[in-house]
């Protein structure tokens, strides 16, 4: 007996969650400085470029440096990519710098991390705001030294008008955490159960009105996740390489783009 072709399908079937939810995640921030010639055609970048930044330590063990060296690299590998991925007309680029896990390292390490991360955004923000570069911070800010987030604070304030690159900072950040804190964010506001779908999880998140990441790279040889916006993540390609992060340049961030553009994405179909 034939089966029936007609099929009840759910209204809120994958793949709405790799869908664009707001005018932020359209390319309105994707025009690259004039005269800049084009890696691939626009249409062929990720909206949404997310990156584990792994290896600092072990950059610096293999030169006989003391790790806080290894995280001061890192930050000087940072500077050179948000000035490339300016170039290359990426509109969103999503770091992770701190993760809630990190809390189990050393005071010293901990501490070094934070003032670097001050030091970073006090002495780049007016760079930041010369390139066109808006920050966000994701994660519990709340748990952040007060040094620390007056500093967040003020490059938040002063890169706000940037419209060529959205640059979001994982900082204090963990994916589980994150959605600890969208679900209590519903209970709170009285949204009911049934109220609740992707979308509404979606705008429950540190990322709400962003893209999710079309593109995660994990630098240093490792694979996987680790706690890395688990939830955005769902459909986004996944690439990785053995550079550790302070020798991740802009080469190597191009390589991870035509990687990229030469994938066929299906989302199931």
């Amino acid at each position: 007996m034939a089966r029936s072709a007609h099929l009840t399908r759910p209204t809120d079937a994958p793949p709405a969650a790799h869908a664009s939810t707001t005018a932020t995640s359209s390319r309105a921030l994707t025009a690259a400085p004039d005269g800049e010639v084009p890696l691939l055609p626009p249409d062929e970048l990720p909206r949404h470029v997310a990156i584990i930044m792994d290896g600092n330590r072990r950059w610096a063990r293999s030169r006989d440096l003391p790790e806080l060296e290894g995280h001061a690299a890192g930050v000087e590998a940072i500077r050179a990519l948000l000035k490339h991925a300016v170039r290359r007309g990426v509109p969103v680029l999503t770091l992770y710098a701190f993760s809630r896990e990190n809390w189990a390292r050393s005071d010293e390490e901990v501490t070094g991390l934070f003032e670097l991360l001050e030091a970073a955004i006090r002495d780049e923000t007016d760079e930041l705001r010369a390139q066109g570069v808006r920050v966000r911070l994701l994660g519990r800010l709340d748990e952040l030294p007060d040094a620390t987030r007056a500093s967040i604070d003020e490059a938040l304030d002063a890169t706000a008008g940037g419209d060529r690159l959205q640059l979001n900072i994982a900082f204090n950040y963990a994916g589980r955490t994150e959605l600890v804190d969208a679900f209590r964010r519903l209970v709170a506001g009285g949204v009911a159960p049934d109220a609740i779908d992707e979308g509404t999880i979606n705008a429950a998140l540190y990322t709400a009105g962003l893209p999710d990441p079309d593109l995660v790279i994990r630098t240093g040889g490792e694979q996987r996740l680790s706690n890395f916006l688990i939830w955005q993540s769902a459909y986004a390609e996944f690439y990785t390489c053995d550079a550790l992060w302070p020798d991740f340049g802009p080469d190597a961030f191009d390589a991870a783009l035509l990687e990229f553009a030469s994938r066929h994405r299906r989302f199931g179909r």
